[in-house]
C-alpha cells in the first residue's frame, strides 16, 4: 500500500479511447463514425450458428440517429483484442491503495500526523493488509504490459534504448511537477521559522509514492532480461528469483541489517512481475491453476508469518521489529500469489462486466490520469491535516480509532478526494505529453537515468526532502538530472 501506478502506474497507454470525430451516430441500423459491424444476417437452419455482433445496447425504433453517448464511443473505439480486466485491476489497486493511505494515517491536534497510526493503535487491524496491500497487483498487470510492450517493440524492430526511454517519459513527466512543488514547499517553509523534522516528515509522508516508482522503474529497466528467461526456463525463473529473495532476508534478519534486504527491491518485484508474463502467455489459464497459485501464496504466508520472524501486517507497522515491505521481503512474493490467484479467477466475469459501457468509462478515466492521483493524493492529506492542527480543529479531528472517528473516515475520504481532484485537474495534462519521435539515444542514456531517478526516489520516500542541515537538494534533482539533463524529456518542442 505503500504506493501503482502506478501506473503501471507506467501502463501501455495508446489513447485509443480518446480519437476526435468519433460521434458515431446510428444511421439505418448500421453504426457510422464507428469501428462497430452491422447486425449479422439471421440464422438459417443446417449451417453453423455465428456469434452476433455486440452493441451498447438494442437499437429501438425511432433511435437510428441518436448520437452515441461518450461511454460508447469510448467502447467502441477499444480494440477487441484489449485486455479490459488488466486496465480495471489497475483502476481497483489505484482505488484500495489511496483509500487505504487516507484511512491508516491518523491525525490529531494533540498527537499531528501519525503515519502508522491506525497500525500501530490497533493490532487486529493487521490481518486486514493481506487485502489492502496491492502493490503486487501493480506488478502483475505491469508485467502483462511490459511484456505486451516489448513484444511489440521488437516486432518493430524498435531498440531497448528507445524503449526504456519511453517507460522513463510516461513514468517520469507526471513526476518532476511533485518534486520540483516539494522542493519550494520544504524551502519556504524552513525559510519561514517552520521545524526542520515537522518538514521533514511532511515531505517524507508526502513522497512514500515514490518507493513504488523506484522498485517498478527497476524492475522496467530488467524486463526484457526477465522476459527471455521466461521465455527459456518458464517456471523456473520464477523459482529461482523467490529463492534468492529467500536467501537475502535470511541474511538481512539473522545479522540484523535492514541494508542488505535491498536486494530483494528487484529480487522480490522482477520474479513476481513474470507472472503477469504468465498470464499472458496462458500458463494461468483455468480455475484450477488460478486455484493452485492461490493455496501457494496463502500456504506460504502462513508458514513464514505463524512461526516467524515476519509480522503479520503487509505494511510498515512501527510496533513490529521488522517490515515486510521497507525493505521487501519474501513475503510480498507469496502474498502477490495469493492475490493474483483469487483475482484471476474473477476474470470471466469482470470481462462481461467491462462490457458494459459506462463500467468500461469509469475504468478509463482512471487510467487516463492513474498517475496524478497515485502521486498527489498524499500531498492533500498532509496539506488538509497541517492546516487543521494549525487552526486547532478538534471538532474536525476527532481522537484516531474512536467511534466519532471512525464514522467520520467517510467524510474525510470525501474532503480528500475533492481537494485531490482539484490537484489532478492541474497536473493532469502531464500525463498526456507529446509524442516523442527523436531518434533512439545511446543506450547508456535512458540506463543512467534510470539509475539516477531510482537513487533519488529510494532515498526520499525513506528520508523525505529535509536533513538536520534544511534541504537536501541532491535527492530531489537526481530525477531531474536524469529525465531531463540526459535529455528522456525533451526541453524544446
Amino acid at each position: 500500500m505503500e504506493l501503482s501506478a502506478a501506473k503501471d502506474l507506467d501502463r501501455t497507454r495508446d489513447h485509443w479511447w480518446w480519437r476526435p470525430g468519433r460521434t458515431g451516430r446510428r444511421t439505418s441500423g448500421r453504426f457510422c463514425g464507428s469501428s462497430r459491424p452491422p447486425a449479422p444476417p439471421p440464422h438459417r437452419p443446417g449451417t453453423p450458428r455465428r456469434a452476433p455482433a455486440r452493441y451498447p445496447r438494442p437499437i429501438l425504433d425511432g433511435d437510428e440517429h441518436r448520437p452515441l453517448s461518450r461511454a460508447e464511443q469510448v467502447d467502441a473505439a477499444t480494440p477487441d483484442s484489449r485486455n479490459r480486466v488488466v486496465d480495471f485491476l489497475r483502476a481497483a489497486a489505484i482505488t484500495v491503495v489511496v483509500l487505504g493511505h487516507w484511512t491508516i494515517m491518523a491525525v490529531s491536534v494533540d498527537g499531528g500526523l501519525q503515519p502508522h497510526g491506525v497500525l500501530d493503535q490497533a493490532r487486529w487491524t493487521h490481518p486486514l493488509t493481506w487485502v489492502f496491500q496491492v502493490m503486487p497487483i501493480f506488478f502483475l498487470v505491469g508485467g502483462y504490459s511490459n511484456a505486451l510492450s516489448w513484444r511489440s517493440a521488437r516486432r518493430r524492430q524498435e531498440g531497448y534504448a528507445s524503449w526504456l526511454r519511453t517507460r522513463l517519459r510516461r513514468l517520469g513527466i507526471p513526476l518532476l511537477p511533485l518534486l520540483l512543488t516539494w522542493l519550494v514547499i520544504c524551502t519556504l517553509a524552513l525559510a519561514l521559522g517552520a521545524p526542520a523534522q515537522t518538514v521533514r516528515l511532511a515531505s517524507q509522508m508526502a513522497l512514500i509514492p515514490t518507493w513504488f516508482l523506484a522498485a517498478y522503474l527497476l524492475v522496467i529497466v530488467l524486463a526484457p532480461a526477465c522476459l527471455v528467461l521466461w521465455e527459456r526456463f518458464g517456471w523456473y525463473s520464477i523459482i529461482g528469483g523467490v529463492v534468492l529473495a529467500g536467501l537475502v532476508d535470511a541474511l538481512s534478519i539473522t545479522t540484523g541489517q535492514p541494508l542488505l534486504g535491498y536486494p530483494n527491491y528487484v529480487l522480490v518485484w522482477a520474479a513476481f512481475h513474470q507472472f503477469g508474463y504468465a498470464w499472458l502467455d496462458g500458463r494461468l489459464a483455468g480455475a484450477g491453476r488460478r486455484l493452485v497459485l492461490a493455496a501457494i501464496g496463502a500456504a506460504g504466508l502462513v508458514l513464514l508469518v505463524g512461526p516467524g520472524p515476519y509480522p503479520v501486517s503487509m505494511i510498515t507497522a512501527g510496533t513490529d521489529a521488522i517490515s515486510n515491505s521497507n525493505p521487501t521481503r519474501v513475503t510480498m512474493a507469496f502474498l502477490g500469489m495469493m492475490q493474483a490467484g483469487l483475482v484471476l479467477l474473477a476474470e470471466r466475469p469482470l470481462t462481461a462486466l467491462l462490457r458494459r459501457p459506462r463500467v468500461w468509462l469509469v475504468t478509463v478515466l482512471l487510467n487516463r490520469r492513474i498517475m496524478s492521483w497515485f502521486l498527489w493524493h498524499l500531498t492533500a492529506l498532509v496539506g488538509l491535516a497541517h492546516l487543521l492542527v494549525a487552526l486547532d480543529a478538534q471538532t474536525l479531528l476527532p481522537q484516531p480509532l474512536t467511534g466519532t472517528w471512525w464514522a467520520t473516515r467517510p467524510l474525510w475520504c470525501l474532503a480528500l478526494l475533492a481537494i485531490t481532484g482539484v490537484i489532478v485537474l492541474v497536473v493532469g495534462r502531464f500525463e498526456d505529453p507529446r509524442a516523442d519521435d527523436r531518434p533512439a539515444p545511446a543506450l547508456w542514456r535512458p540506463v543512467l537515468a534510470a539509475a539516477l531517478v531510482c537513487a533519488g526516489l529510494a532515498v526520499m520516500a525513506t528520508s523525505g526532502m529535509v536533513g538536520s542541515d534544511g534541504v537536501n537538494w541532491v535527492w530531489p534533482l537526481l530525477p531531474v538530472v536524469g529525465l531531463l539533463g540526459l535529455g528522456m524529456v525533451r526541453l524544446r518542442p
